[in-house]
């Protein structure tokens, strides 16, 4: 499985970003499928993950400022950011768990926020 991502940038405090990541190749059913995300000297957390039915997990630290999303037919997902906060800065790495139990990454996309 290729996850290609996109949409990382600078974003000021209170500003926004959508990341998104589209994945192909996939000779297996793609079940979930999610964001991560890695600061400096800190160890990869989850942001938020989104199963093919629609549930939902958020990090307690994006809870009511993030919205994942994610377009089935195109086996895409998105992160809407909002709300920024310098904390957020980090590298965001798209994940997606294909129906032969095997987990894929995307190459990471840098998201910077400015205070």
């Amino acid at each position: 499985v290729q996850l290609q991502a996109s949409g990382g940038g600078l974003a000021q405090a209170g500003g926004s970003l959508r990341l998104s990541c589209a994945a192909s190749g996939s000779s297996f059913s793609i079940s979930g499928m999610g964001w991560y995300r890695q600061a400096p000297g800190k160890q990869r957390e989850l942001v938020a993950s989104r199963t093919y039915y629609g549930t939902t997990n958020y990090a307690d630290s994006v809870k009511g400022r993030f919205t994942v999303s994610r377009d089935n037919a195109k086996n895409t997902v998105y992160l809407q950011m909002n709300s920024l906060k310098p904390e957020d800065t980090a590298v965001y790495y798209c994940n997606a768990r294909t129906s032969d139990g095997r987990t894929h990454w995307g190459q990471g996309t840098l998201v910077t926020v400015s205070s």
